[in-house]
């Protein structure tokens, strides 16, 4: 049984780990219409079996098919796929574009060897960022971290990059949502942060509200919000969203996520439901600058009225703070 997980580095392993031989393969540079970013893997079993995306659907089961032969020969290779190419209409690609993936058997041939993909692992365990460079001349490979000054950029913009010869994947932490309060606009942004790639945690001390039946894919806690982000660890990868309208459960949430690094904080409720809530921050001892990170109301105005709607323009905010930073309403 294969473990769930984002990481094609250790769902690779993890494959390797059951006796059967996985490749991977990664989009190295993309133009036009292709759907997925630089970095964007697909961890593949030599009996065809795949996890991930390199492009959505339109040239998997292309790549599938030359990462089982990378897996009998060992030989890396890299494919591009565009408007232009003869084979474009037969992987699915006929809507304009150009993607070029890498195609790398792990632990055979020129291949990275499992030593490295371990340490990419690791790091994912760890929740530390890590990359690796591969020269796709000679197919030498080493690792980088986000402390080394000439890679900082990348690792922030959370951007594998081709330049030259030397491809540089990025592996940031994965991402995570905590959602305080287990209310019908939580199950449907909890179900979005998901699809996006969020690690979700809904947290609600009312044990009538949080219940794996309400949200039976998600890690739920039936604790008090400040306890639960102590637990959990809001770092720099994490988006905080309060939903509950009660300051009693609100309030101790984003005292706590004022104190951390996430990246968005959101918090449900009216101009004068956030009135009251900047005066309590403030007489808690918040700067105004503090409690300027707090997006309120949560959501970006797209007009929303349904709970379904209010969490999707939820889900858009925290993109664009994540994506675009320097956007602010």
């Amino acid at each position: 049984m294969i473990e769930k997980s984002n990481h094609m580095p250790t769902l690779a392993l993890d494959l390797i780990a059951s006796g059967r031989p996985a490749a991977l393969a990664t989009v190295l540079s993309t133009w036009g219409s292709a759907p997925r970013r630089a970095g964007s893997q697909l961890a593949i079993a030599q009996d065809g079996a795949f996890f991930g995306s390199v492009s959505g659907g339109c040239v998997e089961g292309a790549v599938i098919l030359a990462a089982q032969e990378a897996l009998s020969d060992g030989q890396c290779r890299i494919l591009e796929y565009g408007v232009a190419d003869e084979d474009a209409f037969a992987v699915g690609l006929a809507c304009g574009g150009n993607i070029r993936i890498l195609v790398e058997p792990v632990g055979v041939g020129n291949g990275p060897d499992k030593k490295i993909i371990e340490a990419l692992a690791k790091a994912s365990a760890e929740r530390r960022p890590i990359g690796c460079q591969v020269n796709l001349e000679t197919w030498q490979r080493r690792l980088i971290d986000a402390s080394m000054p000439e890679h900082a950029a990348i690792f922030a913009q959370d951007r594998s990059t081709l330049e030259g010869d030397i491809f540089t994947a990025v592996f940031n932490p994965s991402l995570k949502m905590i959602v305080v309060g287990a209310v019908h606009i939580s199950q449907t942004l909890a179900s979005i942060a998901r699809m996006a790639g969020y690690d979700v945690y809904v947290i609600d001390p009312r044990k009538s509200f949080a219940t794996s039946e309400r949200f039976p894919e998600d890690a739920v806690m039936d604790v008090w919000p400040d306890e639960a982000l102590a637990q959990i660890g809001a770092d720099a990868r994490t988006a905080i969203v309060t939903l509950t309208h009660d300051p009693k459960l609100d309030n101790p949430a984003l005292e706590t996520a004022l104190r951390g690094e996430a990246f968005y904080i959101g918090s449900l409720g009216s101009t004068r439901t956030h009135a009251k809530r900047v005066a309590h921050l403030k007489q808690a001892g918040f700067s105004d600058a503090e409690i300027a990170r707090i997006h309120a109301p949560v959501g970006l105005d797209i007009g929303s009225a349904s709970p379904a709607e209010i969490a999707v323009a939820i889900m858009a905010e925290i993109t664009q703070s994540l994506r675009k930073p320097d956007t602010r309403r």
